[in-house]
């Protein structure tokens, strides 16, 4: 069985000695001093460690099941989630007013990645309540906030987001679920929506949906979608479970992966709901809760990488196979380890300088919401704006081809279920799909992100890592860190002029390199993360660090990054240049 642990000590280096949090102005980092955070990040990697890590494989196997209308998760997870509720790791982040810590998003994000590495599955169900909760602070009544978020916040009662419908994926305009309006205020809401990841289950009270649809008589298209609360239970006026509402579940959706997840088929019939935020502005009130995910799926991204990593490297160690060619490492055994090959220590390094960049990258960003929010900054608000397509498609994208890295080490057992190494592989895949598909984020990157503000927050991204390295150049041993990180960043401003020169023209120039262009800033975003690593290292050898071999191999893996991979911003930017010529060539016949 596949073994997980936590990387806190990965964790805490990017917190304090990068991010430098604890010396940060943005409210509530005075808090996050080494002792306490340490003290959190240790109890959390215990609890994914011993508690969610053995049921992970116990979720892929068994999967939820539907009997008699009652979805039941396997064996071991309702008390498990009992003992995250009870560790009041749920509220982690969320406001004290409501039964939360206030703790920093910061902190939450790392909290969370621990979780989602050790048991991707069972992690969601706490994730969607989050989001869904995160929706009704944002844009409820008090009355709302009141009666759902309490509950919510200890996930007494969990939350989900529907979206999607059998005729209707990213095209949300073409939605049929319906909102009939009621003499009382509420709405009488029918349709089906699919793929609800969360959607019932028997480890919490109730379940509050969060559901589009359109009300009768508004605007045609997106502009006519309302966002509306369906609770599975109706709530009484002093805020306990009541009656049975019109909600119910078709079916579970079998699927490739994250099979200890209920990811149902939603019926509403003639529903009880109420309109969360202002008629006809669905679609913004739910985006607070997207946005929220799109930086929870990069987590799993990293996390799935990560977890699958942790296994090949012990795999690679035990594992006896071949000879080294520069001579033999195990004269007392009939083969060396597989770590000795050099294409087995590439993959390694592969996974390793992913794993670790997209950490600080992931970090870095969850700071950004948090000096967004907590002190109200504009211009952090603007630049996690722009980075969250890259950081949700780039980080899902590299971490599912990192678990695929990872099963490759094993060999054919890799390709066994008795490894486990497959369940990282497929529970990865789905990180690529849902919450917008990775193609939806490039375009969503090029065609509105980059243009966002006048272009403002592109530009004061250039400004940061050309000030950067302008500061750092003639740092003694950053030199080899500042000069790939300068180059890859002129790639990405090349194909920002492309864009701008050819995108008028003809739109398809931009839409066609899009996807390079997400990984070609992807690529950039981890070299800033790599050169700022470095130099975290580089200062604490000075200092006289008493963990000299971590700083040592964190300075041996980031000339790796910025040799082996950061180069890719060369080979993105020639694909962006060619155009959409040879993309759009043929006829649809032709395919």
């Amino acid at each position: 069985m596949p073994t997980y642990t936590a990387p806190t000590k990965d964790m805490a280096f990017v917190l304090h000695d990068v991010l430098k949090t604890h010396e940060s102005a943005t409210p509530g980092y005075d808090e996050l001093e080494p002792d306490f955070t340490a003290a959190v990040l240790e109890e959390a990697g215990k609890l994914a460690s011993e508690v969610l890590t053995p049921l992970n494989v116990v979720g892929d196997q068994e999967k939820c099941r539907l009997e008699n209308g009652i979805v039941y998760t396997p064996t071991g997870f309702k008390a498990a989630f009992e003992q995250m509720k009870e560790g009041g790791w749920t509220g982690l982040d969320m406001p004290e007013e409501f039964g939360g810590q206030n703790m920093p998003v910061v902190l939450g994000t790392a909290v969370g990645e621990m979780f989602s590495a050790a048991n991707q599955a069972f992690t969601m169900y706490q994730g969607l309540t989050h989001g869904a909760a995160s929706a009704i602070l944002a844009h409820g009544t008090q009355a709302q906030k009141d009666t759902y978020l309490p509950k919510m916040v200890s996930c007494e009662w969990t939350g989900t987001m529907n979206l999607t419908e059998p005729h209707c994926g990213t095209d949300l305009g073409l939605m049929r679920t319906k909102a009939e309006p009621q003499g009382d205020g509420s709405y009488k809401v029918s349709g089906q929506k699919i793929f609800i990841s969360a959607g019932d289950h028997d480890m919490s009270e109730n379940v509050i949906h969060l559901v589009l649809a359109k009300v009768p008589g508004g605007p045609e298209g997106i502009k006519g979608v309302s966002l509306f609360i369906v609770p599975k239970f109706n709530v009484n006026d002093d805020n306990s479970v009541g009656s049975a509402n019109g909600v119910s579940v078709g079916n579970i959706e079998k699927k490739m992966g994250i099979h200890g997840n209920a990811t149902c088929v939603m019926n509403y019939d003639e529903a009880t709901g109420y309109l969360l935020g202002d008629l006809n502005k669905g679609m913004r009130a739910m985006f607070t809760m997207m946005n929220e995910a799109r930086l929870g799926v990069a987590m799993q991204g990293l996390a799935q990488a990560e977890a699958a990593y942790q296994n090949a490297v012990i795999y690679a160690k035990d594992r006896l196979q071949g000879r080294d060619v520069t001579g033999v490492k195990n004269p007392d055994g009939p083969a060396d380890p597989l770590i000795v090959h050099p294409d087995i220590r590439r993959a390694l390094m592969d996974q390793k300088s992913f794993i670790e960049g997209a950490r600080a990258f992931l970090l870095w960003g969850a700071s950004l919401i948090d000096q967004a929010h907590r002190a109200e900054d504009a211009d952090a608000d603007g630049l996690i704006s722009l980075m969250t397509p890259v950081l949700k498609g780039f980080l899902t994208d590299e971490g599912y081809d990192m678990t695929v890295r990872a099963q490759q080490i094993y060999g054919g057992h890799g390709y066994i279920e008795e490894h486990g190494m497959s369940q990282f592989t497929r529970d990865a895949r789905i990180a690529q799909i849902y919450e917008g598909a990775n193609g939806v984020q490039a375009l969503d990157l090029v065609g509105r992100k980059l243009a966002q503000d006048g272009g403002k927050h592109v530009m004061a991204f250039f400004a940061m890592i050309k000030d950067y390295c302008k500061e750092q150049g003639d740092v003694e041993g950053m030199e080899e860190f500042i000069t790939p990180l300068k180059a890859a960043s002129k790639d990405l401003q090349a194909a920002s002029m492309f864009f701008m020169q050819n995108g008028m023209k003809n739109p398809n120039h931009a839409l066609a390199g899009s996807y390079d262009f997400m990984h070609l800033f992807g690529h950039v975003c981890l070299g800033f993360m790599w050169a700022r690593m470095a130099r975290a290292s580089l200062d604490a050898l000075a200092a006289g660090s008493s963990d000299a071999t971590f700083h040592e191999t964190k300075l041996t893996t980031a000339r790796f990054y910025m040799a082996r991979r950061l180069p890719a911003t060369g080979m993105h930017l020639a694909r962006i240049e060619s155009g959409a010529d040879t993309v759009m060539a043929l006829d649809a016949e032709a395919f």
